[in-house]
């Protein structure tokens, strides 16, 4: 199985996938990497996007890493907002250990106090929100016990209820079994891409979904998965093309959409949901108005 069909696979029984670039504020999502990178583009993403919002960020990273090393992490991102928020302390490079002090041992109930608490704290200081970046290695480095923090996941809704507290866990999948990442992955209301510039096409029933980003990159990949879809309408009925998870549609990706829905055939069998901007950059390449169905 190439990567493709098992991002699909993975897509395919988990309806919050999404690019990093879409979480909101409220949100909590499963991330999963694998390697030395510790997804440092997606986690450097999440970051500068808090900042800009005008919210607090701490960022607890994996445990075997310094601070120097962590913060090495955020080369690629625009460095002035990081670096300022850095010496202010609206980003704060964190730990487990010091999250959860003087308690040496995790227990779920201590990290949900301490968090409310950095959420009172960040809201009394004015900030939009607050926003947690989680390297789960912390459970290793702890010596937690794996159960109790499966559960932890599993009941957090509370803490995201008024969206200003807003959440990524990040599980290394070379240091958990696949029965926990399975769990852990289904028990978050979002599951991250894995990383900046990935995407993937995902056919459920007469829909084809596509997240993350359609450019010159993944361009075939697009077009491969639009050309199947395509080819369904005069088996199953009308086709639906969704790009509302799609954070960057390229023009040549549009031109690409646009002719093969005019190649499918009469007007109404096909159906693209979008945003407001991708509909508009459709319809400026000559897509049918009937066609477009701009959603959220």
């Amino acid at each position: 199985m190439n990567e493709n069909e098992n991002d699909n696979e993975e897509c395919a029984h988990h309806p919050g996938t999404l690019p990093v670039q879409q979480l909101r504020p409220g949100d909590h999502a499963f991330f999963g990497y694998e390697g030395d990178s510790h997804g440092r583009d997606v986690m450097s993403a999440f970051v500068w996007a808090g900042l800009a919002r005008g919210e607090k960020v701490i960022v607890f990273g994996p445990p075997r890493l310094t601070e120097g090393q962590l913060w090495s992490a955020f080369e690629d991102a625009p460095g002035l907002l990081l670096a300022t928020a850095h010496r202010t302390g609206r980003l704060r490079l964190s730990s487990m250990r010091q999250l959860i002090r003087p308690d040496r041992e995790f227990t779920a109930d201590r990290q949900w106090q301490r968090l409310v608490e950095e959420s009172a704290a960040a809201r009394a200081e004015g900030f939009t929100g607050l926003r947690a970046y989680i390297d789960m290695g912390w459970v290793a480095d702890l010596d937690a016990d794996l159960d109790t923090v499966m559960d932890r996941e599993r009941r957090a809704a509370p803490l995201f209820s008024d969206g200003f507290y807003s959440e990524i866990c990040a599980y290394d999948r070379d240091r958990f079994p696949d029965r926990v990442l399975r769990a852990m992955r289904q028990a978050h209301p979002r599951d991250l891409l894995t990383r900046i510039g990935q995407l993937r096409c995902l056919h459920l029933g007469g829909t084809l979904h596509v997240v993350g980003e359609a450019d010159l990159t993944t361009r075939s990949q697009f077009t491969r998965a639009l050309d199947e879809a395509l080819r369904r309408p005069r088996e199953e009925g009308r086709v639906t093309v969704d790009l509302r998870r799609t954070e960057f549609l390229s023009v040549q990706c549009a031109r690409d959409l646009v002719r093969l829905v005019g190649e499918a055939g009469a007007g109404g069998t096909v159906r693209i949901r979008c945003s407001a901007r991708h509909g508009a950059l459709l319809s400026r390449l000559g897509a049918r108005p009937a066609d477009i169905e701009v959603s959220g």
